[in-house]
């Protein structure tokens, strides 16, 4: 069974990596709806000419040949097409974060309890990349023993903010920036700890470089517990020209029996590329090499369609990751007035 999907909202240019990711597992484009004409859409049209534009949602809603709808629509506005998918039978994938409130959030609980479908959210910071897929299968394989402890820092170019679209600069439209960002960092603690129950410290959130936009954060920080574990992350739009890619993301492993650390996007003034990852533990330092590192969400996600399993990310974890960075953007919140 080949599964067909569409994509309603392209705001976001992850909509590329949504649309590559099932495209490279087998799947078919059926078709895309946009609300609105942007550069990012012309992109996109640039891209996939040969697939249908839908005039009006309800056209691929109601197209029972297609299996799936994804979105990389303004934050806000996920939810909503997200819920109204499921209603009509299709699985969705979202692009993070799936929705900008705890009451969208409930009311995708609830829709994916009554209905049955899967509401999967893409974390691209662990799914998209190889050093991060390699790093938890050493986990697994207990290269560092049990994990006590993760830091994640999530580092963004203040640069690039200039060229944003409006809705970005908006809390009600974006999230937030522990939201928006760092729904990365909460969905990778969750799954290093190995366990859902977890709870959010401490949060906090600043603007301190955008006093044009006195509602939008450039920063922010968060302390979170899971039994066993503890995790420190960090978030900002701060990072300066001179580092020429669209983040330095890196995450940080403390384990019983050793550590390691990823340099996902690049490694400063070092080894050329990308997917760094470094191990240490009781028999070896050393660093691997990524680059042949397979990444199975894809294909995951199209058996969990068409088996209805839960392969690529459970449905608990894609909600629980999006529940502890909407606590967490409120509790900041609450500080920082």
């Amino acid at each position: 069974m080949v599964i067909r999907f569409a994509a309603i909202g392209i705001e976001h240019n992850h909509i590329f990596g949504l649309a590559e990711c099932l495209r490279a597992a087998g799947a078919e484009f059926a078709g895309y709806f946009s609300a609105s004409e942007t550069p990012l859409l012309a992109e996109f049209q640039a891209r996939y000419g040969d697939i249908r534009r839908a005039g009006d949602v309800r056209e691929l809603l109601e197209d029972e040949t297609i299996h799936v709808i994804v979105s990389a629509a303004i934050g806000s506005d996920r939810a909503g097409i997200a819920a109204a998918a499921m209603r009509h039978g299709k699985d969705v994938l979202l692009d993070k974060p799936g929705m900008t409130s705890l009451a969208q959030l409930a009311e995708l609980r609830s829709t994916q309890r009554q209905t049955g479908r899967i509401c999967a959210i893409f974390y691209g910071e662990h799914f998209g990349s190889r050093s991060t897929v390699k790093a938890a299968e050493l986990v697994a394989g207990g290269a560092i023993g049990r994990v006590v402890h993760m830091t994640g820092l999530g580092p963004h170019p203040y640069i690039s903010r200039l060229t944003r679209p409006s809705w970005f600069y908006s809390r009600e439209q974006s999230g937030g920036i522990l939201v928006d960002i760092a729904a990365h960092q909460f969905e990778q603690f969750l799954h290093f700890a190995g366990t859902l129950d977890a709870e959010v410290l401490s949060a906090t959130v600043a603007n301190v470089s955008s006093p044009n936009h006195p509602g939008f954060f450039d920063l922010g920080d968060v302390h979170l517990q899971a039994p066993g574990m503890t995790g420190l992350l960090r978030v900002d739009w701060l990072m300066p020209p001179s580092v020429p890619v669209w983040g330095d993301v890196r995450l940080f492993l403390l384990g019983t029996e050793g550590y390691l650390e990823i340099r996902k996007v690049i490694d400063p003034a070092g080894v050329p590329g990308a997917d760094h990852l470094i191990v240490a533990n009781g028999s070896t330092l050393q660093r691997i090499d990524c680059a042949g590192v397979d990444l199975p969400f894809g294909r995951q996600f199209l058996a969990d369609v068409r088996e209805r399993t839960e392969t690529a990310i459970s449905q608990a974890l894609s909600f629980k990751a999006m529940e502890l960075a909407l606590t967490a953007q409120r509790l900041a919140e609450q500080q920082y007035k």
